[in-house]
Order: C-alpha cells, then structure tokens, then sequence
C-alpha cells in the first residue's frame, strides 16, 4: 500500500512528514533508508512522523535519511508545526519529541518559532565516551560539544572557505570519542549577533541548514563568551534566528515551506 507524505524544507534542509495520527507508524528504519534515497526514493535530511498524543498536540517521530532514529529535529519540528497549525487554523501549539514537550508558535512574519528545551553540557548527557570538558574538547581545533536533544560539537574558525567539510566532517562525525556519533559544526563569528555556519550533518552529511545545529552552535558561542543571547544564523541555504538566555530553553525562529505531496510504495 502506498505511503503518503509531505515534502517540505528549511532553507533547504529537506525534510518530509508521514501523518499517521489514528494509526501505528508504518516507518521502519530499512523503509527510512529507502525513503531517504535522493535516486531511488523521495530523499531528505530528516523524516518526521505524527503520530497520536495525548498531552500534545501530536507526537513526533524523526529518523535520518541512513535509517537511524534521532530525538529532536528542529527544520522538521517547524515543518511539523506549520501543517498542524494550518490544519487547525491556530497560531500555537505544542509538540512531543523525545526532548521532551516543545512549544510553537507562528510569528507575525509567518516564521515559525520552537522553544527547542534547555542544551545539556555534562559528558555523558552528549554523550561522550569519557569525562571531559565539554566546553574545549582534546581534539584538534578544541572543538566544543553540547547537546539538544542529538549530539552537537562546534568548531570556531577564522575562514570558512579554507575548511574542508567533506573531509573534517565524517573524521568527527565518527571519532570514537562520540558514542552516538555526532553532527559537526564549522562557524565564522561576523558579530556577536550574526555567524555564518556550514555543517556536516549526523547521518545526512553536508547540509544546507539544520534547526538544531544552528541552535547547538549558537549556544556553545554564548559558552564561550563570543556571542550576545539573539544570533542570527547563516547557512549555505538562509538564515534562522537563536535567542538563549544562558540558562532556558533555546528558541530556534525561522521559515519553512511546503514542496510537494505524494506517496511511495512500502514494498
């Protein structure tokens, strides 16, 4: 039987949306991998079910495009919101996540806002396969590590252009001191309110945004004192917006768009 989804993206970090609110999820880790095929299926970065809840709005499920599950999306928790508000006709509403309950809203520019929870620091909350510092990891470049719910290490570089992504990026994404491997973030400070940021996306490889590594490599920039609490976030496909406070939840703010609906066959 045929599986209907929604394709939509984040600036263009794609991502599609499996409603199955009323029924179990049919997503499997092999059916992801096969969805996530950019030549023999629909392909993206993220997929997001909805499921049924019964303290929220709807539950949603994400998995990467490699087959493996991850708690917390933020371009497809926004693309989540955005169809259910639409759906209901509302401008708020609140959305379960193995991170836990997140708050969204439609702001008057019609971007869609997501308190993404408070960024955990400890070691093994990342996790990491040993105590450190997570605020200046023993790796070349002493990289900072966070989490949001998935795992986040930040590099702060002087020159974008002269960092091989393609190269750094897997090395990282993979080193034995991630346990759960880890997305990989390369930033160029403009001000204290604005960075420019590439990333290597766990599971997915280079991407041309995503919610919750601009929202981890913001708050490793307010760690290190090199940002203010409101950060404009360039990536390759646009710009998002962060607030932090240093202590709260991190709001990630920012666009999404529909780009088409269809279905796949499951067999």
């Amino acid at each position: 039987m045929p599986l209907s989804f929604h394709k939509m993206h984040a600036n263009g970090d794609d991502f599609i949306i499996v409603d199955s609110r009323n029924a179990a999820s049919p997503v499997t880790s092999a059916l992801a991998r096969r969805m996530g095929d950019r030549n023999r299926g629909v392909g993206f970065n993220q997929l997001a079910v909805l499921l049924d809840c019964d303290d929220a709005d709807a539950r949603v499920m994400f998995w990467n495009a490699d087959g493996s599950p991850l708690d917390v999306c933020g371009s497809a928790t926004r693309g989540a919101a955005d169809l259910l508000m639409r759906e209901a006709n509302a401008t708020s509403l609140v959305l379960r996540t193995n991170r836990g309950l997140l708050t969204c809203e439609r702001t008057p520019t019609g971007d869609i806002s997501v308190a993404m929870g408070v960024p955990l620091f400890g070691w093994s909350d990342i996790p990491l396969a040993q105590e450190l510092d997570t605020a200046a990891l023993p790796l070349a470049g002493s990289p900072a590590a966070c989490s949001m719910g998935n795992p986040h290490c930040t590099y702060f570089v002087d020159d974008l252009a002269s960092v091989d992504i393609a190269t750094i990026g897997p090395a990282i994404e993979t080193n034995a001191l991630f346990s759960l491997k880890t997305n990989v973030h390369f930033v160029q400070i403009i001000d204290r309110n604005h960075i420019r940021l590439r990333i290597w996306e766990r599971g997915a490889g280079i991407a041309l945004g995503s919610g919750s590594c601009s929202c981890g490599a913001v708050v490793n920039g307010i760690r290190r004192g090199l940002l203010d609490s409101t950060v404009e976030v360039e990536c390759d496909g646009g710009s998002v917006t962060v607030q932090w406070n240093g202590v709260g939840a991190v709001v990630l703010i920012g666009p999404v768009e529909a780009s088409f609906s269809g279905a796949m066959s499951q067999g």
